[in-house]
């Protein structure tokens, strides 16, 4: 992965920094923007570069973990220096939305750019980037035609071969309010209990550990979102061959959510928060999520080069919107809790 200098730059958060302004950030002029991120790409520290050579504004990141974050600018209040808040999936920036944290945002450029089931529906917030959440599985061990939907993965023949991540993830959150919203509560947890009935292990790490563990044989199928494995693909350091790409598209399209953000409720610079995201929306922006993270474009006609994801293949999507992965989440930990998925 390409290392830029914004990288170095950042300001991490810890739990105990909560309410109180750093004493490193800088002090908002009204010429430097200052976004609050839970996000931690090389696609990301190429914007900000970017942004920062085209537009003569100074960026000021501040990152943290996606629900600290959120609590971060709970606490700062309307003392809080954060212009933009970037967070990851759809079901978070739902959460940052309940609590208050963001303006709407009247932008013609994004609400024609970014597809209506990628944003808020007042324009609070807005995709960046996409993820699929997807199965992998070792095409040694598995028939790929074994795996044509979501709904596989509770199939009795996997029993002893599922890895995934603990139901507390909030990508598994997500996951599982679209089900709710696909298929009902009663069969989306006849779903979830089918998956851990399944499991080759208990739920542990994170979406990289479950690939690995495919790769080494202590599970033969798995549920990731799509862009670790693309990283995975073309880092010399990692081993994935055999490792393959099982697009769960049947009854109703593959789950795809989001990585967002908007402008925050107490932006010292709204404006300059609105030339950000607008920038993020150029395709040469755009072009960055695929080509150094991996992720989806979130405006559809940006094309990209990354070899990881044109091996993967096209796949259909779920039209859903992200929306609807908060709105359902509280019933979807429900149902997690009820069938034993740890």
């Amino acid at each position: 992965m390409r290392n830029f200098g914004w990288a170095a730059a950042a300001v991490a958060l810890t739990l105990g920094a909560c309410g109180t302004q750093a004493d490193n950030e800088t002090e908002n002029d009204g010429e430097t923007l200052t976004i609050y991120s839970a996000r931690h790409y090389d696609s990301d520290y190429a914007l900000y570069e970017a942004f920062e050579r085209d537009t003569g504004i100074k960026v000021n990141v501040v990152e943290a973990e996606g629900d600290l974050l959120i609590e971060r600018v709970k606490a700062d209040g309307e003392r809080s220096a954060a212009d933009v808040i970037f967070t990851v999936d759809a079901g978070r920036l739902w959460r940052a939305d309940e609590e208050g944290l963001f303006a709407p945002l009247d932008s013609a450029l994004l609400n024609e750019r970014v597809p209506a089931n990628f944003r808020h529906p007042d324009g609070h917030w807005y995709g960046i980037a996409t993820r699929a959440r997807v199965i992998v599985y070792a095409e040694d061990r598995v028939d790929a035609a074994q795996l044509t939907g979501y709904a596989s993965l509770a199939d009795p023949q996997f029993e002893g071969r599922v890895c995934a991540r603990s139901s507390g993830n909030i990508y598994n959150i997500s996951l599982l309010a679209a089900l709710v919203e696909r298929w009902g509560e009663t069969e989306a947890e006849e779903w979830a209990r089918g998956v851990a009935a399944n499991f080759a292990r208990d739920p542990v790490g994170g979406d990289s550990d479950q690939i690995k563990a495919v790769k080494a044989g202590e599970c033969d199928v798995a549920l990731v979102n799509h862009y670790y494995l693309a990283r995975m693909m073309v880092d010399e350091n990692e081993d994935v061959s055999g490792v393959k790409v099982a697009w769960p598209q049947a009854d109703g399209g593959v789950h795809v959510n989001i990585s967002g953000g908007g402008v925050a409720k107490d932006a010292p610079n709204p404006e300059l928060a609105r030339q950000f995201l607008e920038y993020a929306m150029s395709d040469a922006s755009q072009r960055l999520f695929a080509d150094l993270t991996g992720e989806y474009p979130v405006v559809s006609s940006v094309t990209y080069t990354n070899p990881a994801l044109a091996e993967m293949g096209e796949f259909d999507t779920d039209p859903l919107s992200v929306n609807v992965y908060g709105v359902n989440q509280g019933v979807a930990q429900q149902i997690f809790d009820r069938v034993g998925w740890q």
